[in-house]
């Protein structure tokens, strides 16, 4: 085949490509907040809703983000809205890891004080984005009732998104989430006794 054939060939299927494409767009009509679920065992979960964070705040738009389990040790994320987004609306339960406090009742004290925080938010109209970091694993743990978590994520304002991430949620979050992104664990540096770098992993 010479580069004359391939080239025909490449812009048939691109044209092709370009069609569909543009007939989705077309038939995508309906104008909402979205729901995000980012699950699955792998890497990048959190570190994908940033990325959303990042977005959201590049177009001016309000956002909350509230994290569970994370919080003993600061994350990059924090420190980088500490000092550079005062004006997102970040709070951590600050327990750290569950198999690290192994204090069950506390834990969900501390849970059900964090769900106190994030409730609100997601009532509030003024939020065009909240992040629920690690929540599934509330839901898992049956730190929070699972019924009152869905619906307030359900009947929240029409033009507000949420997304949630950890490994988990159960069927209900995974029903009711209108994206649903599942991270594969193919490799990690930390089987290999390789430790958490500061800036990649935390």
């Amino acid at each position: 085949m010479d580069t004359d054939d391939r080239t025909r060939r490449h812009n048939a299927a691109m044209e092709k490509q370009k069609t569909r494409v543009d007939a989705g767009i077309e038939a995508a009509d309906t104008e909402r907040g979205v729901l995000v679920l980012l699950t699955g065992n792998g890497k990048g979960k959190s570190s994908s809703a940033f990325g959303m964070v990042m977005r959201a705040l590049g177009y001016g738009h309000r956002v909350g983000v509230i994290q569970f389990i994370k919080g003993v040790q600061l994350s990059g994320e924090e420190l980088y809205l500490q000092q550079h987004c005062p004006h997102v609306d970040f709070h951590q339960m600050g327990t750290g890891f569950t198999w690290d406090t192994q204090d069950r009742s506390g834990d969900i004290a501390a849970a059900q004080a964090t769900w106190a925080l994030a409730e609100p938010m997601l009532a509030d109209p003024a939020y065009d984005l909240v992040v629920l970091d690690e929540l599934t694993y509330m839901l898992g743990y049956n730190y929070l009732d699972t019924t009152q978590v869905l619906e307030a994520i359900a009947n929240r304002p029409p033009e507000q998104s949420v997304v949630v991430t950890g490994r988990g949620g159960g069927r209900e979050l995974r029903e009711l989430a209108d994206t649903v992104s599942e991270v594969k664990d193919v490799r990690h540096a930390f089987a290999s006794g390789i430790k958490a770098r500061r800036g990649v992993d935390y």
